[in-house]
């Protein structure tokens, strides 16, 4: 096998994505209240980042749409989805993102979405740059495993789930 490399300067976008694609990763939905109503996007670069103290991130979008208002409303809920959950998650990721979608309000007001494995809700502690995308750190004040179904997977720009 013959391996070429790349430096800093031939690596572009449609590479490195097509390389990180190789990296398999969960799929949450990241979701808040802003105005009243329900506002959510889908990501798959969440992680959990401290236990003492509790701190999970995500990374969204410089582009994204949705982080302004996440970001308004100070806290937000990370849904994380099960393997049959892969239509919430195109839904997540189009314009009317909540149209039939069944959620209920978490303790502290974020959205939970019905049939998630679990969630996490989280004060927005920290804002930091990241590139084309911001690395947002979260303060967990709640969170729960509600379902034993296998996780919804992105790998190589699609859905999957584990084998049984």
């Amino acid at each position: 096998m013959t391996v070429r490399t790349a430096t800093a300067g031939e690596i572009d976008g449609e590479r490195m994505r097509r390389v990180l694609g190789t990296f398999c990763t969960g799929v949450v939905v990241v979701t808040a209240v802003d105005g009243g109503e329900p506002v959510g996007m889908a990501c798959q670069s969440f992680a959990s980042l401290s236990l003492d103290p509790p701190l999970v991130c995500f990374c969204p979008s410089d582009a994204s749409t949705t982080w302004p208002r996440i970001r308004a409303a100070g806290r937000f809920a990370v849904n994380v989805l099960a393997a049959d959950q892969g239509e919430l998650c195109r839904a997540m990721a189009g314009r009317d993102k909540f149209a039939g979608v069944s959620w209920e309000p978490g303790p502290g007001g974020s959205p939970l979405l019905d049939g998630a494995l679990a969630w996490i809700e989280a004060d927005v502690e920290r804002e930091l740059p990241g590139g084309d995308h911001a690395i947002v750190i979260g303060r967990v004040r709640h969170l729960a495993s509600v379902r034993t179904a296998g996780p919804l997977l992105f790998f190589r720009g699609g859905f999957g789930a584990l084998a049984a």
